[in-house]
């Protein structure tokens, strides 16, 4: 159903199929990453379609080694979700009302900017160490939902 140029699901049972398969794209994006620490994986939809996605890494043009000689993140790699953003930034579309999925949850930094693009909705898998990303877009209004990695990977995909 499209109400108000937004595209819903009257039907909970057909949204719950859509965000797990878009988790699972986010898992298989965030294999991608070059990180040995952690790969996080985003997909931004809207209106049914996805419109970005990311993984944590370097920015273009840097090595693709993501943490330093002692093990920990390099201070320039960035989050699988502001990649997602930054490359529908670039593009004509934008995250207006759009969903995120994550397979971890945002950081605090990571949140701000969910806020300013607009997304409306972040569905993740996994808990970020620091829940203070959550909380802020919780008191922002932003419809959060967690769905744990093990839910929406041995779920059947089509009944």
């Amino acid at each position: 159903m499209i109400a108000d140029g937004k595209l819903t699901y009257d039907d909970p049972e057909k949204q719950r199929r859509y965000d797990l398969a878009y988790l699972r794209m986010a898992r298989e994006w965030s294999k991608l990453s070059h990180c040995t620490r952690r790969k996080v994986g985003a997909i931004i939809v809207k209106n049914g379609m996805i419109i970005s996605d990311g993984y944590n890494g370097t920015p273009s043009g840097f090595d693709n080694d993501c943490e330093g000689g002692d093990g920990a993140t390099l201070w320039y790699v960035l989050h699988a979700e502001a990649n997602a953003i930054s490359k529908v930034a670039r593009s004509t579309n934008n995250a207006q009302d759009s969903t995120l999925y994550l397979t971890m949850s945002p950081c605090k930094d990571c949140s701000k900017m969910i806020l300013q693009v607009g997304i409306r909705r972040v569905v993740f898998a996994e808990l970020y160490k620091d829940g203070a990303g959550l909380q802020l877009l919780k008191d922002a209004g932003i419809k959060i939902e967690h769905i744990p990695t093990g839910t929406y990977e041995s779920e059947p995909q089509h009944e």
